[in-house]
């Protein structure tokens, strides 16, 4: 080369080099974007409070650090259950709860969580997904301003902590019993009384006597809250939420300012969690209940055919009810129990008689 095609050439790059210098950094030093996530559980609770974390993390990775997520524990910013007040208010962005506790608003949220004799997780999911769930979900969180999506479920729950094994229907009148969602509603039409409490507020009102019994999870986060110092005889199976899938509840306005591929990042991150979590309750609970037992004392208890089948009669009588509640919540209803025969239908042939057949063999 040349030696002035050389410092000709030399002069060009010199001159590139410094207008890129000059060019702004990129977005994710630039353009990061702080989200504040609120939550109804203890700052990293087992399975819980963990979920969201996980999600944040998955957010902030994947974007690029575009995006990072403050997560605060349930009364950090708000009140455990007035999460989908504060991102309706614009306190936060996102928050990560479930639906049930905001039936007041709207009867059909529950529904969204989970509903006695309702779906088993891999039911729910596909509702959600491919039965016209989340469409629905979509209309009902509209009316806040909130675009929901599932990011998490806990699985299919005990049935409770109680003074005594609930061996009769008549156990249940006058019972105190912190239980949240259509599933209280059912203890209040078989004469006890609900109770609707965060998840640490359970323990002092079980010692203060404030409640007789309470429902929280199951085995892995009940044995986190210690309600076996209180009470010790553990009812199966729970009848009111047999797969409690778990909210992200984004702010509509975020949600709208969003690119159609960040719309799909947030999907994502919220449908990993989904399964994830479940996985780790599954995992996780086999250990806790032994742990129940053999370490604190726990005594295990069944309900009864006769209980289980007035929970059932109880939990048609108030699906119906919230499905005439308002023209939403009665489509809302409709699609789910026509979904739910759909569901019921099949995991008979597959899920059920497949379980029933593996414990005929004990390896």
């Amino acid at each position: 080369m040349k030696r002035r095609s050389f410092l000709k050439t030399a002069a060009i790059g010199s001159a590139v080099a410094g207008l890129v210098s000059s060019l702004p950094k990129p977005a994710i030093s630039q353009g990061r974007k702080e989200l504040r996530l609120v939550t109804s559980w203890p700052k990293n609770y087992p399975g819980l409070g963990t979920a969201p974390e996980r999600f944040g993390q998955r957010l902030e990775k994947l974007s690029g650090g575009r995006y990072s997520v403050r997560v605060y524990g349930g009364g950090e910013l708000v009140h455990p259950l007035k999460c989908n007040d504060a991102v309706q208010q614009g306190t936060a962005d996102l928050y990560h709860s479930a639906d049930y506790y905001y039936q007041g608003k709207l009867a059909a949220y529950p529904f969204f969580t989970s509903v006695p004799f309702g779906l088993v997780p891999a039911e729910l999911n596909a509702w959600i997904y491919h039965g016209g769930g989340q469409a629905l979900w979509d209309e009902v969180g509209g009316q806040f301003g909130i675009k929901h999506l599932a990011c998490g479920n806990s699985g299919s729950q005990m049935g409770g902590w109680y003074k005594k094994p609930m061996r009769s229907l008549e156990d249940f009148k006058g019972l105190k019993m912190r239980i949240p969602g259509l599933g209280g509603d059912v203890i209040n039409q078989l004469g006890g009384t609900s109770v609707t409490l965060a998840g640490s507020e359970i323990l002092p009102a079980l010692q203060a006597g404030t409640v007789d019994a309470t429902e929280w999870v199951g085995p892995w986060n009940d044995l986190a809250f210690g309600f076996y110092k209180v009470v010790s005889n553990y009812g199966y199976p729970g009848f009111h939420e047999p797969g409690s899938m778990l909210s992200l509840g984004i702010s509509r306005k975020l949600w709208d300012g969003l690119s159609d591929a960040d719309k799909l990042l947030f999907e994502v991150c919220a449908g990993a969690e989904n399964d994830y979590d479940l996985a780790e309750f599954n995992a996780n609970n086999t250990a806790a209940l032994e742990t129940l037992i053999s370490k604190h004392g726990v005594k295990l208890f069944e309900f009864s055919d006769e209980i289980f089948k007035a929970f059932g009669k109880a939990s048609m009588d108030v699906l119906a009810k919230a499905g005439a509640a308002d023209p939403i919540s009665k489509k809302v209803y409709e699609s789910f129990m026509k979904f739910r025969k759909l569901a019921m239908d099949w995991s008979k042939l597959s899920d059920q008689s497949y379980m029933q057949k593996r414990s005929l063999y004990q390896a």
